[in-house]
């Protein structure tokens, strides 16, 4: 299929609009529709049959070696992205998909005074058969709308919008996934906007889409550092298991701490039996052998507290384990899957009786990373192995799934359209330009004017 140009503003979408139901379906029957409160006046529903398409005249800058990307400093995000507006009057404006560029946002917009925002963290990945796929993509859009409710952002449809991130990624997966075994990171977003200081639900909002190069963090055992007793995350009653950014920014200087301490990121610690919750922003995952029956189980917290993120990698762990795991495979002894509180004392006793195996963390940004340390109040704690053998059969199984080398339905391939540049239309704005600068030249203010805007650029 060609693809498509600025003046063919639905040619983007038709090879993946509607193709939400067909694939993945399992994944997506759990998210419905809520219906509207009574007396609500009825308004638009986000609709990606709506989109409108501007292809780029100006492409970003591929940068096809890694090792040359100041991470976390450089902007490597994609050629376009989506953006949607919404008020409570009209409700979703129609989604456009167009060059990427700074946002056009009121100082006093909600998100900048009051955190209402909220995201995903996802992953677009180039298969080893050369296919495109995402990961059990409806899991983390049906999330996010939990998310915006926490924070009285408007609700959509949770399979809009992984309409949305298909017609994105389709776009611009060609030129920026051209390598299989690679990946660009999928950030949905949403943000309260509007231009009226005040402590009340958003009047106005938009839902945007990028994507971004992204490195590759599982690679490097993690060291952990425990929290410190004045430090909690999250609480009982919170927003802890919403992806809202007030979760992340207070956590900054726990973090900045411990990478000065040598530490990759904090273990997160709750109440004063130092329950454990969280490593950084991934879910944390122990194996050990049970101390009443010697039994061999992967032990993770719970959610019923909703203190910790219900993680879409963290769920597929537990799946996959109950499904593969539980009986001996391979050689290997099967394990009892736990979804229960247990403390750092617990953690301790276990490394002291030789009954701590492994342990990992889990999330969309660092996949699944061994744990080889744990430093808690003066002690440090080492799992009995790092990379240990149920810690590598899951990276395994879940590679396998996200890269096309397993056959499995959480694996969404995307098909590609990609873009073409309007050459002409571009080269018909620069002469424009050229001609307007002669004519300015003959202003005796212009060399002035030039040398102050070469100066600013």
């Amino acid at each position: 299929m060609a693809p498509p140009s600025a003046l063919t503003p639905d040619l983007a979408f038709a090879p993946v609009a509607g193709s939400v139901a067909e694939s993945n379906g399992t994944e997506a029957n759990n998210v419905t529709h809520s219906p509207a409160p009574i007396d609500t006046p009825e308004v638009a529903e986000l609709d990606p049959s709506k989109l409108k398409v501007t292809i780029t005249k100006t492409p970003r800058q591929f940068q096809a070696d890694s090792s040359k990307i100041e991470w976390g400093r450089a902007d490597v995000s994609t050629d376009h992205w989506i953006t949607v507006k919404w008020s409570e009057t009209e409700g979703w404006a129609a989604p456009q998909l167009r060059p990427y560029s700074p946002i056009d946002l009121w100082p006093t917009a909600s998100c900048l005074h009051y955190a209402t925002e909220c995201f995903e963290g996802m992953k677009a990945y180039r298969g080893f058969d050369g296919s495109l796929r995402l990961f059990r993509p409806a899991k983390n859009t049906a999330r996010m709308l939990v998310s915006s409710a926490r924070i009285s952002l408007p609700g959509f449809s949770p399979s809009a919008l992984e309409e949305l991130i298909r017609v994105l990624v389709a776009t611009d997966g060609p030129k920026w996934l051209p390598e299989p075994g690679s990946f660009l990171y999928v950030r949905p977003t949403m943000i309260g906007t509007g231009g009226a200081l005040g402590v009340h639900k958003p009047r106005e909002a938009m839902l945007f889409i990028v994507l971004s190069q992204f490195p590759v963090l599982y690679e490097k055992n993690m060291k952990l550092l425990a929290s410190r007793e004045d430090s909690i995350r999250a609480w009982p009653g919170g927003f802890g298991f919403a992806k809202v950014g007030a979760n992340y920014g207070p956590s900054l200087a726990a973090q900045k701490e411990a990478q000065a301490r040598g530490y990759d990121q904090i273990l997160w610690l709750f109440d004063r039996s130092c329950q454990v919750t969280e490593a950084g922003a991934s879910n944390f995952f122990v194996i050990w052998k049970n101390k009443d029956t010697g039994r061999v189980e992967l032990v993770t917290a719970p959610l019923d507290d909703k203190i910790i993120l219900d993680g879409v990698t963290r769920r597929s762990v537990l799946e996959l384990a109950r499904d593969r795991l539980t009986v001996p495979n391979g050689g290997i002894q099967g394990l009892d899957i736990v979804e229960r509180k247990y403390t750092m004392m617990d953690l301790v006793d276990a490394a002291k009786e030789d009954r701590l195996l492994e342990a990992f963390a889990a999330g969309t940004a660092y996949f699944i990373s061994s744990v080889s340390k744990i430093h808690f109040r003066g002690e440090d704690i080492y799992p009995k192995q790092t990379n240990g053998t149920y810690t590598g059969i899951l990276k395994t199984w879940l590679k396998a799934i996200m890269y096309g080398e397993e056959s499995h339905e959480w694996a969404v391939i995307v098909p590609e359209t990609g873009f073409e540049v309007d050459a002409s239309a571009t080269e018909k704005e620069i002469n424009e330009m050229a001609e307007n600068l002669r004519r300015m030249k003959a202003n005796p203010a212009f060399s002035a004017a030039l040398q102050k805007v070469q100066a600013e650029i």
